[in-house]
């Protein structure tokens, strides 16, 4: 899991995020904002917000190398106020992937885990470690 703080807010850092997917394209398949969700119902929380992320042709790839890992796509990305500060985490596509032991997976992996991060870079400055 890649892990980093920001120094946006949770609705800046998604903002920013959701452009970044549609100048790419990615596409957003949904956008999961907690801390929304649970003020309509009188309950009040920390920002927490799930962007998860995806497009057709990469989900027919991944369907075609393994049916199975359907259930791991899409991709998603958390951002979440925590400590003081709006964190952002992602598990790698090369992670999410690797327990198929595939090696078209993999190198599909290797192709989406470069686009996640060019959107992650729309953020603050970070790098992987």
């Amino acid at each position: 899991m890649i892990r980093f703080k920001v120094s946006l807010s949770a609705d800046e850092a998604a903002d920013k995020l959701v452009a970044a997917i549609a100048a790419y394209p990615m596409g957003l398949v949904a956008h999961a904002n907690g801390q929304a969700n649970c003020a309509k119902k009188g309950i009040s929380v920390a920002a927490d917000q799930v962007l998860e992320v995806f497009r057709p042709d990469y989900a027919a790839r991944v369907w075609a190398a393994e049916k199975t890992a359907g259930i791991d796509i899409p991709l998603r990305i958390h951002l979440y106020d925590a400590d003081g500060a709006t964190w952002i985490a992602y598990r790698p596509a090369a992670d999410v992937f690797r327990p198929y032991a595939n090696p078209a997976l993999d190198a599909l992996a290797g192709e989406l885990d470069a686009i996640f991060r060019q959107l992650l870079a729309s953020l603050d400055a970070w790098k992987l470690p």
